[in-house]
């Protein structure tokens, strides 16, 4: 286990300001020439307005992260997304849109009455795209899980137009996963709220000819895997403490401490959802890693946490920036990661009741029908270490999402802190790890080679804080993505805040 003492992952949690150019890195090693093109990253760069805290790490406002690759040449650019909430705050130098775990208070300037009456004009939504960047045809887009998302210029990082999912389709929100298959149709599944305060789920296509990957839901060529959680919204909750009384969305979640987990299963062709309820023990749920069908069975590998108590509950900024004994203490309260595979039968019979209906060969998931129809599914665990965590997984996505896969890419979190690159071999759970002393890495990137022939061929592309070891305090790490030996470096004089998710788009 490594230690952090020194406290540097702190870096990662403070405000930057954005750059009005691109800055030139400095490349240690050799960049590919084969590697061009640019890295966008999402994630948050503003942690306070004023006087005023964000609280909660997905609160921080939206800041675009480029890295351009050309010729050897690597150079950096970042921009705030201009968001209602990111342009209000700015404008009125107040936290003005309640986000994730921060509420905002009702302006002070203004009069008792007008102040009370603003509390029912509804709720408003933040359009704080810090999560994720995808494209929508030859368009791209910067999300969050809400039904805003902010169309932007990947070139400039200038920000063009607000888009509310609201008015094409009936969600009130969406994951910030979506999948963008070969031929450019974005899935994704939005939740909608239903009759008696309940909760329904919608599957949004948008095809390719309409041009303007933390997977939270598993695609394979027929199937659509969608996996309930118990932590849930409270309708009641969202729609009247959160106005009346100053709560935020993290005070709407509720877990279930009896129902476990639900696995439902979707047919892609026909839109409609199999018969078959799968069910297993509590676990949280960020990320998918990747679902594909094998002879009569769905195989679903993901990075769950277990227990039905809620991980965000662990994610505030002040446990987060609290000192190395504190935040392990925390982590050790925490529920425990563990990346897991499971196996979903699709034919069943009732003859076989009481038996495990998993035969493939290579995996020890079982699955068990039960007297009352339902199957009950035991994991294979795919990686496990002590409040150490595989998360945020990437695959060789364009070719083997959706398949039959051997390798992925994790970042590593040692009580909650990324201080590590992980590759694992699913079939093998062999593992092979990037780690420097005091170096706080990103989700991890794969960008295959041009000419692969094998599903590992090419780089594995993260962004690195390293507070401590030199006069330049982060930098754009490319690894070998065979071994996860170190091919070249790419410094930046500026810090760099905690990122999310982003994607690599070929020049």
């Amino acid at each position: 286990m490594v230690e952090h003492p020194a406290g540097g992952y702190k870096k990662l949690f403070e405000t930057v300001e954005e750059l009005s150019s691109p800055v030139t890195a400095h490349v240690t090693g050799r960049i590919p020439t084969w590697l061009r093109g640019s890295l966008l990253r999402c994630g948050p760069g503003l942690f306070e307005v004023g006087a005023e805290p964000f609280y909660h790490l997905f609160d921080g406002q939206a800041l675009l992260h480029k890295f351009d690759f050309k010729e050897g040449h690597v150079t950096y650019h970042r921009r705030f997304v201009r968001t209602d909430a990111y342009v209000r705050a700015m404008t009125e130098k107040r936290i003005v849109i309640t986000e994730f775990g921060t509420y905002a208070y009702p302006d002070p300037c203004k009069n008792i009455f007008s102040r009370f009456f603003s509390y029912f004009k509804g709720v408003e939504v933040t359009d704080n795209a810090l999560v994720n960047v995808y494209p929508v045809g030859e368009d791209y887009y910067a999300c969050t899980e809400t039904n805003f998302i902010t169309k932007i210029n990947p070139d400039t990082l200038e920000t063009i137009k607000q888009v509310d999912l609201c008015k094409y389709v009936s969600v009130n929100g969406a994951t910030a996963h979506p999948h963008v298959e070969n031929d450019g149709t974005v899935y994704n599944i939005g939740n909608c709220f239903g009759k008696n305060f309940s909760l329904a789920y919608n599957i949004i296509r948008i095809p390719p000819l309409q041009a303007g990957q933390f997977n939270t839901f598993g695609l394979t060529p027929n199937y659509i895997v969608f996996v309930e959680t118990p932590v849930k919204i409270n309708l009641l909750k969202f729609l009247s403490s959160w106005s009346l009384w100053g709560a935020n969305y993290m005070d709407c979640f509720e877990s279930n401490e009896t129902m476990g987990v639900w696995l439902h299963v979707a047919e892609k062709k026909k839109g409609r959802l199999l018969n078959i309820k799968y069910r297993t023990s509590a676990f949280n749920l960020f990320h998918h890693i990747n679902t594909f069908e094998d002879n009569g069975f769905l195989i679903v590998d993901l990075c769950t946490w277990k227990g039905f108590e809620f991980v965000y509950n662990y994610l505030y900024l002040a446990n987060l920036r609290a000192n190395w004994d504190e935040v392990k203490k925390q982590a050790e309260k925490a529920p425990q990661p563990e990346a897991r595979r499971y196996v979903l039968p699709l034919r069943i019979d009732k003859a076989d009741t009481g038996k495990n209906l998993v035969t493939l060969p290579y995996t020890t998931a079982t699955a068990t029908l039960r007297s009352d129809e339902t199957i009950w599914l035991e994991p294979e665990v795919i990686f496990s270490g002590p409040r150490h965590a595989f998360e945020f997984p990437q695959i060789n996505y364009k070719k083997y999402g959706g398949k039959p896969y051997t390798y992925t890419y994790g970042l590593g979190l040692n009580h909650f802190v990324p201080d590590r690159l992980c590759k694992l071999n699913v079939k093998t759970k062999e593992t092979w790890v990037w780690q420097e002393p005091d170096s706080y890495p990103s989700e991890p990137i794969f960008v295959s080679h041009p000419d692969a022939l094998e599903e590992d061929d090419g780089v594995v592309l993260s962004i690195v804080i390293s507070p401590g070891s030199g006069p330049k305090p982060a930098y754009l790490l490319i690894l070998n993505a065979k071994d996860m030996s170190e091919v070249a470096r790419a410094e930046v004089e500026v810090n760099i805040p905690v990122t999310f998710h982003g994607l690599f788009k070929r020049a």
